[in-house]
């Protein structure tokens, strides 16, 4: 049926201000993803760009807890609301607004409203890149978030283990479905360093997810060593990449959020290539 004169059209319409939306997504919980949303959000804000991080893993937003952020976002004027604004980011949460130990229990049409609020009634005035976290699987968060607005393009995040595979392979045929690019595989926890001897250990095995990626015919973002201090830092509210590129600790997410910068800008070449054949 033909939309009536004036009307606008359905569909997923563009964040006025916001150049780049990239989900972050994993088959499976227990993969490090909300931590690699975390560090790539502010890698790619300590790197120069204007960035906001959209926590949208509703059952369990740890994205406040590993900012080290407390305190609620600030109504402006009738229905809008301001993010909160740390290590140079501009950050939204259902932990912000559900904060402690209370389960949040939502059905699909309720999710979908959070997502649209999310998006559309924060002020995030311009972005060269939003982060979503979504929460693991294949749920209603990732169909409500492509509706809604137009994805740039996806973040699969994997460890090398089969069981994690498995599920990451069920992703990006999600994201593959929903019609949306899928910017990489990132295989994180891909080796332990010793301390001692500075042995590599593959706790996890170690390469399936760039085997993966080459299968899938998708680009591979790197590997994510398992790390401690990774760990601690997103404990203590202080993401390990505020220690600088040149850190140890964080020079493979470093490494990482440039691959995902360099992935993006091509994504984005090659959609305004296909608008101006198009004209």
């Amino acid at each position: 049926m033909p939309h009536q004169h004036g009307q606008p059209a359905a569909g997923p319409q563009p964040l006025p201000g916001v150049d780049a939306i990239i989900a972050v997504g994993s088959g499976k919980g227990g993969v490090g993803k909300t931590t690699l949303a975390v560090n790539l959000a502010v890698a790619l804000a300590k790197m120069g760009h204007k960035v906001g991080l959209l926590d949208a893993d509703v059952y369990g937003p740890n994205v406040p807890l590993m900012l080290g952020v407390n305190s609620q976002p600030r109504m402006v004027g009738e229905n809008r609301i301001e993010p909160i604004e740390v290590f140079g980011l501009k950050v939204i949460s259902v932990g912000f607004l559900n904060p402690g130990d209370k389960p949040i229990i939502w059905r699909g049409p309720m999710l979908h409203q959070i997502v649209r609020q999310f998006l559309g009634l924060v002020e995030w005035g311009h972005l060269d890149y939003m982060v979503v976290d979504l929460p693991p699987g294949t749920g209603d968060i990732a169909l409500s978030l492509v509706q809604t607005v137009p994805l740039t393009g996806a973040v699969v995040v994997s460890t090398p283990s089969d069981v994690s595979l498995q599920d990451a392979r069920k992703a990006i045929e999600m994201f593959r479905q929903m019609k949306v690019d899928v910017v990489g595989v990132v295989e994180n926890m891909s080796y332990f360093v010793c301390p001692h001897c500075q042995h590599e250990v593959d706790i996890f095995s170690r390469g399936g997810a760039e085997k993966m990626a080459a299968q899938f015919g998708t680009p591979f973002l790197g590997s994510i060593e398992l790390d401690p201090e990774v760990r601690k830092s997103g404990d203590g509210g202080t993401p390990v990449v505020l220690e600088g590129e040149n850190s140890p600790h964080a020079k493979s997410i470093y490494a990482f959020a440039r691959k995902v910068a360099e992935r993006v800008a091509e994504i984005r070449a090659n959609a305004s290539a296909s608008v101006i054949q198009i004209q």
